[in-house]
């Protein structure tokens, strides 16, 4: 028994009880003694008259502490409140506790902030803009270090340095975290990091090689036609997450789904990063309704691709020429799949397909700048796809993440630091540099705006009504926040240029 959430009954009866109210923090705690024995107790001690579990959990567990306030910061700018921040939200390198859900890294790195106390993997590339905008290139180099760390003793990158993200990951961003340190120390970075660029390449194309027509699906990639393998978001384990055990089990009792079908859905849309969307529900108003592992999402094989350029290239600069090929082969495929599954001409955007019913999802969400950014679109889809970016997407505080108020916090009336970075670079790359800036500046204003009115750096931000905080969600909105952070910074920095 190595994790808290191993301990069966008395991790279900504590998440179950609402005894600590983010169901984050019992998976976080560190266990005072050998969890072996702290179950024992347990099943001794339950029973007895006046037994409480509060009182057992404080007595056997040290309870991390809540966020801190040293995110609040009124009387700074914006950005010397950024620049000091990067000092509160940096952790040292871990010590290995056996007792602790986290998996210690050997490098600095920066964490998001609020309940948020790891790393997190795309959150990361979107603070490593900022850092680098801060000239903290060497904070970047130990946060790649890091991830490089982790595919070399776990095979990839998982969702968050926790042992409860085991069995999932993030959007695969480490290819453009290398591309981003290259930038800046030349074309080595690409031959150094060459092995864990293969490894998570192999790790996302686990099972592609044995699929067909009778088999068309294994782990995270979707066979879909004879030689088109495009992949989806998945998990390895069908239980609850830890980290969101009572939210999971509670919401089982209203979905028609069985139980483990209904748990793979909601860990593959934790894999994905917007959890949650109306993007993963067949029905867009109830959570109930989730199918993710259904779903080919057009910014993950967005991507892929990416990835399979940046391994085309490590390989040219290797002279390695059949690699290279290989590569090069691999991505223009992917890309032409890109293009025949995931555009709707009705909505003309790039949208999402779902596969069992062999059709697009029919969700309108900024996704759809992906293909724009990896400069997949051709011109005539961008033009197309500006035009409803200025008409369903853009608000008042920049664009919003669907245009459907389902609830969840991937959807309206929020908007994220990262897709709106997403979106601006993308548009740049089609010379739509007026609503680019537009978006930009938008963005920064709200994000100003906000800080003046509570000295703090938001998770998300509500862009439809800009006096009105972000809502949705299982949790409480953060604030700290890495990636907010450095996309601030950085689009101070591109509107500067």
């Amino acid at each position: 028994m190595k994790n808290i959430h191993d301990l069966k009954e008395l991790f279900h009866e504590v998440q179950m009880s609402g005894l600590l109210p983010d169901g984050k923090t019992f998976p976080d705690c560190i266990a005072k003694e050998e969890l072996a024995l702290i179950q024992q107790k347990f099943d001794q001690e339950k029973h007895n008259p006046g037994f409480s579990l509060l009182q057992f959990i404080q007595e056997h567990f040290e309870i991390p502490p809540a966020a801190k306030e040293e995110y609040h910061s009124s009387e700074a700018s914006a950005e010397e409140h950024l620049q000091s921040l990067w000092q509160v939200l940096t952790r040292t390198a871990d010590l290995n506790q056996s007792s602790s859900s986290l998996i210690p890294l050997p490098h600095p790195y920066i964490v998001p902030g609020g309940r948020f106390r790891e790393i997190y993997y795309w959150d990361s590339y979107f603070t490593m803009l900022g850092l680098q905008a801060s000239g903290r290139s060497d904070l970047v180099e130990n946060m790649i270090s890091n991830f490089a760390y982790l595919i070399d003793h776990i095979g990839y990158i998982p969702n968050g340095n926790r042992t409860y993200f085991l069995g999932r990951s993030q959007p695969p961003f480490f290819a453009l975290m290398v591309q981003l340190l290259r930038a800046g120390k030349g074309d080595n970075v690409l031959q150094q990091y060459l092995p864990q660029l293969e490894k998570e390449y192999a790790f996302w194309m686990k099972g592609a090689d044995g699929l067909n027509a009778a088999n068309r699906t294994q782990h995270r990639c979707v066979w879909l036609e004879e030689n088109i393998v495009l992949n989806r978001y998945w998990d390895e384990y069908d239980s609850p997450r830890p980290e969101a055990y009572k939210v999971d089990v509670e919401l089982s009792h209203a979905s028609v789904l069985p139980q483990h079908k209904l748990y793979r859905h909601l860990r593959a849309a934790a894999e994905s990063g917007w959890d949650f969307s109306s993007r993963w529900c067949s029905d867009p108003l109830s959570l109930a309704t989730i199918h993710t592992t259904d779903i080919i999402p057009v910014d993950l094989n967005c991507l892929l691709y990416y990835l399979e350029q940046t391994l085309c290239e490590a390989y040219r600069l290797k002279l390695d020429k059949i690699q290279e090929e290989a590569f090069a082969k691999m991505a223009n495929k992917r890309k032409q799949a890109i293009q025949r599954y995931c555009w709707d001409e009705a909505l003309q955007l790039f949208t999402d397909y779902d596969f069992p019913r062999q059709k697009s999802t029919g969700h309108a969400t900024l996704a759809t700048v992906f293909p724009m950014y990896f400069s997949i679109a051709t011109q005539q889809q961008a033009d197309l796809i500006t035009a409803q970016l200025k008409t369903i997407f853009l608000k008042e505080g920049g664009l919003v993440t669907t245009p459907l108020f389902s609830g969840q916090q991937w959807d309206a009336p929020n908007g994220w630091a990262p897709l709106q970075w997403m979106a601006v670079k993308g548009l740049q790359q089609y010379q739509q540099q007026a609503l680019a800036k537009e978006i930009a500046e938008r963005w920064i204003a709200l994000n100003e705006q906000v800080y003046r009115r509570t000295g703090k750096f938001m998770e998300k931000y509500n862009v439809i009504d800009t006096h009105l905080e972000a809502g949705g969600g299982e949790y409480p909105g953060q604030d700290g926040f890495g990636w907010t952070n450095g996309v601030f910074l950085a689009m101070k920095q591109w509107l500067g240029n």
